[in-house]
């Protein structure tokens, strides 16, 4: 074998690289390696110039052992995937590579412990917010960060010269008791090695402590006067942010006033993101700009040669309406007639209220200031910004209109079928409306089942399949013929003026009587004034709701608020066609009060398109019928987080339901009950015994993985859903998780012993 090249050490933390002998294979032993550690990785490759395109194999030190053969040999291993035996050139060099391995590893432990993904995890205690502006001072923090990291830095080479330190005095003692024989000289050789590796050891100390000395002595004299010089600034600064904010707004609202006063009376109310009541807003609201998009299309009364021509087809169309509107409001009538037995038996009567949320000032801009860009998962929050309901119970709230899948499972007309289908998903978003609060994200294995059999003829189940990414299951079935499915991931970002929520995800919709098939996406939610005024959320973003059975298409878009729209607030809009493109019904209406639809009796095109010179599509249409309607908000919302009649229902105790279920969380049960400190204290320790869970897994998963997987092997995610399994999704080819089903059948024998203890 040739010489190694020696590396060249550096300081703790930074790259560290050079030539190390890596075990092969018996045919060809030893070779010669370009090895790298970085940032609590050890990569290899085969010479230098792979660095920058191919990586021979990647192990994690934070989960890593580290073990010396002899002399010059030692072995990396992180439980059995991945193991490296490696020999340096001599054992100064061997101990050089130890000295950087285990400092790597050890701040690779500390980084990993500090961002442990916990989800919504939140400091033990609030931030205190100061009369002064903020908490400590970002600039202190992060030195503090660097000094803390410094004396770890320290313990850890403590350890390390305890270690050589007794190696090199029980080499010295040995040379003390030996004769003048042959074997002096190798003992010699050896206390000469020990001694060098002891001197290695020491000045990486020595330069450590050094690098600690000159960041004490630079910053501990001018920390009192900075912070203090901070706290003063950020005062003025909070201050002329909220002046500034109210100017703006105050101009804006100046502005509408003038624009109202000239725009034509039909306009009149529809500058404002609310309607009704909800318009008249704080002064201090701040609200989000968006250009004014010309619309794709125009509507214009159809020609009376149509109505004439189509009385018959019409009035068909109508009485067939009418006919499933009576049908579906005497089907429960039908049920009950044809099952005696269940007459007897009162519907269960579900709560109409819940304690009133409690009046804690925080503020949230002091929570959410330095997590700008990051992800909402990852931001610790307490439950003062939560509302009484996990997320699979908001899941589960997109049934709060089944009747419209109900209306559409009658529908003998695809067409007819497809604007039913269309209404539900926008009234999906209806409950969103006022809603500001943060659903809790559920623990892993967590379950919801929304039981509404007798009641409306479904069931519904979810699931939550993954923590990291956070991906919740979710299936339901009605008896009135339509199953619905999905697999929801939502990701966040928070921008500083506001918040976007962006769900991924298809929605499944099945009618057993025609076998159509129907897919869609969720649209973008955006939650805005974070900084100062009146929270409000606006829903923006286009969905395709396909027919993969019969190729028809409906386009929804969902125009984001402007303030120089004269257009209705909250307005959607959609053409619904056939395989062919050609348009047969119009969608118009709002995501948050009601959907209407108008049968198409021609298109043609008509003028230019604003500014991109596009001509629009102009449809005569007859009289608009409407589809879908919101439903009244039950008396005192206002102070029962504005949750709708059916949200008030969800996290409501009931008897049967598994271990694993939402309503069984006890931080959730003390937030709805108004005990928010016991309920941050009860979160924190969920999410720890979470943690926990998850380290165990992991352990497991590594300790039955075989030695004869590949160098370059990946570990794998261990956890299996309990009522879904991973499949690809033939429609859309997606990997996801379906209902596997066994859920309704564990719940009539009571048997849960296969859940996991997871509250």
């Amino acid at each position: 074998m040739s010489e190694a090249k020696t590396p060249t050490p550096t300081p703790p933390g930074d790259t560290y690289k050079g030539w190390v002998f890596k075990w092969t294979n018996y045919i060809k032993g030893y070779q010669r390696r370009w090895f790298v550690l970085s940032n609590g990785l050890l990569s290899y490759y085969r010479t230098q110039a792979e660095m920058g395109h191919t990586c021979r194999g990647t192990i994690n030190l934070a989960t890593a052992t580290i073990t010396v053969d002899d002399a010059c040999n030692f072995v990396i291993s992180n439980g059995g995937a991945q193991t490296y035996h490696l020999k340096a050139s001599c054992e100064v060099e061997r101990q050089r590579w130890i000295t950087a391995l285990e400092l790597a590893k050890a701040k690779a432990v500390r980084m990993q412990a500090e961002s442990d993904d916990s989800g919504d995890d939140f400091p033990s205690s609030s931030p205190r917010i100061t009369q002064g502006g903020g908490s400590q001072n970002s600039e202190v923090q992060s030195a503090l960060r660097t000094l803390s990291n410094k004396v770890e830095d320290l313990s850890t080479c403590n350890d390390l010269i305890s270690k050589h330190g007794s190696a090199l005095q029980r080499s010295l003692a040995e040379l003390d008791g030996l004769r003048l024989t042959g074997e002096a000289g190798d003992k010699i050789r050896q206390v000469t090695e020990r001694a060098t590796l002891f001197r290695i050891t020491s000045n990486a100390m020595i330069n450590a402590c050094r690098d600690f000395l000159t960041l004490a002595q630079t910053h501990s004299k001018r920390w009192q006067k900075a912070l203090q010089a901070e706290r003063e600034q950020r005062v003025r600064l909070e201050e002329t942010l909220e002046q500034l904010a109210k100017q703006h707004n105050h101009l804006e609202r100046a502005f509408r006033g003038a624009a109202q006063a000239n725009a034509s009376p039909d306009n009149k109310g529809a500058a404002g993101p609310g309607k009704g009541e909800a318009s008249d807003e704080d002064d201090d609201n701040e609200f989000f700009d968006a250009m004014e998009e010309a619309p794709e299309f125009i509507t214009v009364p159809a020609d009376p040669q149509f109505h004439k021509r189509s009385s018959s087809n019409i009035s068909g169309l109508n009485s067939e309406l009418c006919a499933d509107d009576q049908s579906l409001n005497e089907e429960p009538l039908a049920m009950n007639q044809e099952s005696p037995s269940q007459e007897l038996v009162p519907l269960k009567k579900r709560r109409t209220r819940i304690p009133d949320k409690p009046n804690y000032s925080l503020n949230l801009w002091s929570i959410m200031k330095n997590c700008i860009g990051k992800e909402l998962s990852k931001i610790p929050m307490p439950v003062n910004f939560n509302e009484p309901i996990s997320m699979l119970q908001r899941l589960s709230e997109d049934l709060e209109y089944h009747e419209l899948l109900d209306k559409a499972a009658k529908c003998q007309n695809s067409l007819e079928q497809m604007c039913y289908v269309a209404a539900f998903a926008v009234s999906a978003y209806s409950t969103t409306v006022y809603r500001t609060g943060k659903p809790f994200n559920p623990l892993l294995g967590e379950t919801y089942e929304l039981d509404r059999k007798r009641e409306s003829g479904y069931r519904s189940l979810c699931e939550q399949v993954s923590h990291h990414p956070p991906a919740a299951a979710h299936h339901a079935i009605s008896d009135r013929g339509w199953t619905l499915r999905q697999e929801i991931t939502v990701a966040s970002k928070f921008r500083g003026k506001y918040l976007s929520i962006m769900p991924l995800g298809t929605i499944h919709a099945v009618f057993e009587k025609s076998n159509n098939h129907y897919t869609w996406k969720k649209v973008n939610t955006t939650v805005h004034n974070i900084i100062v005024g009146k929270l409000w959320i606006d829903q923006s973003g286009e969905i395709d709701v396909v027919n993969h059975t019969t190729g028809d298409r409906c386009h929804l878009k969902f125009a984001p608020y402007s303030y120089f729209s004269r257009d209705v607030a909250r307005k959607v809009t959609g053409v619904v066609m056939d395989k062919d493109g050609k348009a047969h019904y119009v969608l118009s209406g709002t995501w948050d009060e009601k959907m209407e639809f108008s049968k198409v009796m021609q298109s043609s095109r008509g003028g230019e398109n604003g500014t991109e010179g596009k001509q629009k599509t102009v449809y005569q249409t007859l009289k608009a019928r409407e589809l879908w309607r919101r439903n009244p908000l039950p008396d005192g919302a206002e102070t029962m987080y504005y949750f709708t009649a059916l949200a008030l229902t969800l996290n409501e105790p009931e008897e049967g339901v598994a271990p694993t279920d939402s309503r069984r969380r006890p931080d959730q049960r003390l937030m709805e009950e108004g005990r928010w400190d016991e309920a941050n204290a009860e979160k924190q320790r969920l999410e720890e015994k979470q943690r926990t869970a998850r380290r165990e897994r992991e352990r497991e998963a590594a300790s039955q993985r075989t030695s004869s997987q590949s160098e370059e092997g990946a570990p794998h995610d261990s956890y299996l859903a309990l009522w879904f399994e991973r499949c690809e999704d033939p429609i859309t080819g997606e990997e996801i998780h379906i209902y596997k089903g066994g859920y309704w059948e564990a719940k009539e024998r009571g048997s849960w012993e296969s859940c996991p203890n997871i509250f």
